[in-house]
């Protein structure tokens, strides 16, 4: 792991605990799924006479349970109804209807919505106070098999006798008595996410069990206790989230997160070393099978977790300029001791209000200047947090300085001089900038265009990556057009021997 600045270490656990949901969350939501099958086993249901093991999957059983972006706390909660029934006896279609059955007496006797069936599951919607909705998913065991199956393809058992059969109303046989079923395993895949970190997780409750004076481990329930690898990932979901906050399509799925992140973690005792290491080396556990990247679900090797890869390769492009991104904005972040800088640097793909709420327990002087260029900045502070900004990619030395100036021209006009965060320049005019530098020669120039506005959003033009540019007979030139309303910014870097020498800061063009 690069060494990282105490002020970002203990920054990053701050973060991790700021982003977690309150241990009433899983406790309510722990509750809630064991209301269900207590209603589900009582005398009257038509699950009466079946044995019931009903228990959560997703992030709530991983532990990974982020707060919303929008702030409202309303949580999903996915649920696992394991009937003990037999396939000679029941169709999917009416194990599926079953528990519809039971789900619509249960909201009616607790005067909760009716819940909505889907092609897999039924969902549940409680009450605002609640701030959470259930998703229940109809199943029975099918362990023997999948272990026949697998067998016969001479594949991995681990996990094997923990698979499920589910209900699904595309599958072609759904209204059928028959063997084939669509399989799933999700707790086969908690048992391995949970071997990953067994070692943190086991010293961690033993911890907790000294400083609380349990007499028992099993006295802390699982939800509090909380490993770094888990608080690694609600980092990098969070990261993701706000990545794609602005254009969604390609964004990478929680279970290829979490499943990557399980394998790169080495039992690191920190957040941070964690989340170091994942970024460092997540991307090795992606195999490449002929012409398929494959991330192997570790409960059910024959199930891709990377299958739409294939047919969309943007999405797996995705995923690697986010890598690249998270990587840059936790490696810019490690390096300085300045929280108020840190929040700069990290509030495009965070959240420049979750991040000052991380920093209120240790340095509320940093927050307080947050808050005060905020409030400087007023609404362009949007165009300096926009998430497609991307990080700076060099190391921070700095050597010297560089100014920006601009003029703008339009056919039939002579060029007039542009001041940043001036007067609106019309659409389609032409723009000149020239930096300035005491920096000599030899250097690199790039320049960083951000663009903002829903009609660059709409055109798939949304810009905020680094432009190499050309010294010519010590000119630095960037001509650019006045193509979207909103505003925009412009900032040149000189970059020398691989370190950011002098950087001008953003220069504010208002388009309208």
């Amino acid at each position: 792991m690069k060494q990282v600045t105490y002020s970002a270490d203990r920054f990053i656990n701050q973060l991790a605990f700021t982003l977690d949901i309150p241990d009433e969350r899983y406790a309510s939501a722990d509750r809630s799924y064991r209301s269900i099958c207590d209603w589900l086993e009582r005398p009257e249901s038509r699950f009466a006479q079946v044995y019931i093991n009903a228990y959560t999957q997703g992030s709530f059983r991983l532990g990974t349970v982020i707060r919303p972006l929008n702030g409202e706390e309303h949580y999903d909660l996915d649920v696992v109804c394991e009937f003990g029934a037999s396939k000679t006896s029941s169709t999917q279609k009416q194990l599926f209807d079953d528990l519809g059955h039971e789900l619509k007496l249960y909201a009616a006797r607790y005067s909760m919505g009716a819940p909505s069936g889907w092609d897999r599951c039924w969902t549940l919607n409680y009450a605002d106070a609640a701030q959470f909705h259930m998703d229940l998913l109809p199943s029975i065991p099918d362990g023997q098999r999948q272990r026949t199956l697998r067998e016969a393809r001479k594949l991995s058992l681990e996990y094997v006798d923990k698979s499920i059969s589910i209900t699904d109303r595309n599958h072609p046989r759904y209204q059928q008595y028959t063997d084939d079923w669509p399989s799933s395993n999700p707790n086969g895949y908690a048992d391995w996410f949970m071997a990953r970190m067994e070692v943190a997780f086991n010293e961690r409750r033993r911890a907790m069990a000294l400083n609380e004076a349990k007499a028992d481990v099993a006295d802390i329930p699982a939800f509090r206790v909380k490993t770094p690898l888990q608080s690694a990932i609600q980092i990098l979901k969070r990261h993701r989230d706000l990545c794609f906050s602005e254009q969604p399509d390609g964004r990478p799925s929680s279970i290829v997160i979490s499943t990557l992140a399980a394998h790169a973690y080495q039992q690191e005792a920190t957040v941070t070393g964690a989340l170091f290491s994942i970024l460092a080396s997540m991307d090795r556990y992606i195999e490449v099978r002929g012409q398929t990247y494959w991330i192997a679900n570790p409960s059910d090797p024959r199930e891709n977790f990377a299958d739409a890869w294939e047919a969309e390769p943007e999405r797996k492009l995705a995923f690697d300029d986010w890598l690249d991104t998270a990587r840059k904005d936790f490696e810019r972040a490690g390096e300085t001791e300045d929280l108020a800088q840190m929040i700069d640097l990290l509030s495009p793909r965070l959240g420049r209000e979750l991040l000052e709420k991380a920093a209120t327990r240790h340095s509320p002087g940093a927050v307080a200047k947050s808050v005060a260029t905020r409030r400087l900045h007023g609404v362009m502070q949007r165009v300096f947090d926009a998430p497609h900004r991307k990080p700076v990619a060099w190391p921070t030395v700095p050597q010297g300085s560089v100014s920006l100036s601009g003029a703008m021209s339009r056919a039939g006009f002579r060029p007039t001089a542009v001041a940043s965060n001036g007067a609106a320049v019309p659409i389609g005019s032409s723009l000149r900038f020239e930096a300035k530098t005491n920096l000599v020669w030899p250097y690199k120039v790039f320049w960083q265009v951000v663009n903002t506005g829903p009609a660059a959003l709409r055109a798939n033009d949304l810009r905020g990556g680094f432009l190499e540019g050309t010294v010519s007979a010590g000119n630095l030139v960037r001509n650019e057009r006045a193509s979207y309303k909103g505003s925009h910014t412009i900032e040149c870097f000189i970059v020398k021997d691989g370190y950011c020498a002098a950087r001008s800061g953003p220069f504010i063009v208002n388009i309208g």
